[in-house]
């Protein structure tokens, strides 16, 4: 693609600018460029996409993206969410692509700096945290640089960005709170396992429970963030449970803290699922995950679809040929589970 001049001025300046204030490991790393595999860790790092690869001396013709996500090991529909964008944005589909993954903010920010000094067309973008964007998308906007959001939402002007591909989370909770509120148990003694803090997906989860907790007599027995993890998700319900605190209900932020929490029932032998002493619910609908829930192990699971990558593509190729986004802001279709109703069916198609 061809590059503005003002892209280069732009990229100029942030070679200056990570020279002189890039002391930081994060910084570091995201201004090499290296091609490090993601790891878990929360340090951002970048790479190639994998199928058909080009390195960035590839034609001109490619569409240059940089993509930032959050961990890829972070949870099964991180893994799902980045495997669609892998094989969506290839060599063979047009694309020169770039990566970098972090759960932290300040980590994705200095990625997409990188991704202005490299020039990219398109930067696309999973926020870790919803604050904290303008200055950075300005940036990018001031290069001639397109953004577009997926998977979540951010706290900044609509004018930053070209369109926003995402799940409605305040629907995902006010969906599983409705579910709950229907079960119409004598009381709600409730272990709230929160994802990480300032997301999308925690605020729009924990919010309509913060609702219930209000209005409706709902005992937060504890609440908690386990950053997505089943192992922290685990030890928080452990130490209710060895503190003697009744509980009844088990409201996790997604699919893998619903595990750990189930570990902890396990190890303590508490009963849990369709008809026994405590109500467990996830989020994302790892097929796993459904076939607990089939099982009558798990009660609730609220869909949350990773696929974002074929609207993105879309969006991208409409702006290639000079076409206006009718849409700004994309809604995907999701729904909830009931361990009751589900059916086979369900668990392989809505699965991930």
């Amino acid at each position: 693609m061809k590059k503005k001049i003002l892209a280069a001025v732009m990229a100029a300046t942030m070679v200056f600018s990570l020279v002189a204030c890039g002391s930081s490991d994060a910084g570091s790393n995201a201004a090499t460029g290296s091609a490090n595999a993601a790891t878990g860790s929360a340090n951002a790092a970048t790479e190639s996409a994998s199928a058909g690869t080009t390195s960035s001396s590839s034609s001109g013709d490619m569409i240059k993206v940089g993509i930032i996500n959050n961990d890829p090991n972070e949870s099964g529909y991180r893994t799902a969410n980045d495997k669609d964008m892998k094989n969506t944005f290839t060599e063979a589909n047009g694309y020169e692509a770039s990566f970098a993954y972090s759960l932290k903010n300040d980590e994705q920010i200095t990625a997409a700096q990188k991704f202005i000094q490299d020039g990219v067309d398109y930067l696309l973008l999973s926020a870790a945290d919803t604050a904290g964007w303008d200055s950075v998308l300005k940036d990018a906007q001031d290069a001639g640089i397109r953004v577009i959001l997926f998977d979540r939402t951010i706290d900044a002007d609509e004018s930053l960005y070209e369109a926003s591909i995402v799940s409605d989370m305040a629907k995902e909770g006010q969906t599983a709170v409705d579910w709950l509120k229907s079960q119409n148990l004598s009381e709600y003694n409730i272990i709230h396992l929160q994802g990480v803090m300032g997301s999308a997906a925690q605020q729009g989860r924990t919010g309509a429970l913060d609702d219930a907790a209000a209005n409706d007599g709902f005992n937060l027995v504890t609440q908690q963030t386990a950053e997505w993890n089943a192992e922290k998700a685990q030890q928080i319900v452990q130490s209710v449970i060895d503190a003697g605190t009744p509980f009844n209900v088990i409201y996790a932020e997604n699919d893998d803290m619903a595990k750990g929490a189930v570990a902890a029932l396990d190890k303590a032998n508490i009963s849990h699922g369709v008809g026994k002493d405590v109500i467990v619910m996830g989020f994302d609908c790892n097929k796993w995950a459904l076939e607990e829930l089939k099982a009558g192990n798990w009660n609730y699971d609220g869909q949350c679809n990773p696929f974002q990558a074929s609207y993105i593509d879309d969006i991208i190729k409409k702006l290639e040929n000079g076409e206006t986004i009718s849409e700004k802001t994309i809604i995907m279709d999701e729904k909830g589970f009931d361990a009751t109703t589900i059916t086979q069916e369900d668990v392989d198609n809505y699965g991930i």
